[in-house]
């Protein structure tokens, strides 16, 4: 086995999503991840296949705080991706809803997100 690999969701609180309008939001950018993450390191998603496919779900308190790490994660060179939402029942249409970083190495996700609490 190489390093752990997992993909690590970062939601926002302050838009107080309903329970299943969350589990919508993340799933969409586990999935989303995914795409991104094979299109430019296919090798860590193989890797992360293999491995189980761990995912972390986290949190922070504002879009200004998910877009800091959103562009941390960028000038890591990770893959990331921006989920918004499509604006047909609690959001207004593009709202910025969680992030997805990786799959990628746990050592790299970890500088980034490691400090954040879980969801």
């Amino acid at each position: 086995m190489l390093e752990e690999i997992k993909q690590v969701i970062v939601v926002r609180q302050d838009l107080e999503m309903g329970k299943g309008k969350l589990a919508v939001q993340v799933a969409h950018a586990a999935v989303e991840g995914y795409i991104e993450a094979f299109k430019h390191k296919p090798e860590w998603v193989k890797e992360w296949v293999k491995q189980g496919q761990k995912k972390v779900v986290v949190k922070v308190s504002s879009l200004e705080e998910l877009m800091n790490i959103f562009n941390e994660a960028r000038k890591h060179k990770l893959p990331t991706c921006i989920i918004r939402d499509a604006g047909k029942t609690q959001l207004k249409p593009g709202t910025i809803t969680c992030i997805a970083l990786g799959p990628a190495p746990s050592r790299i996700l970890d500088v980034i997100t490691g400090k954040l609490k879980l969801l």
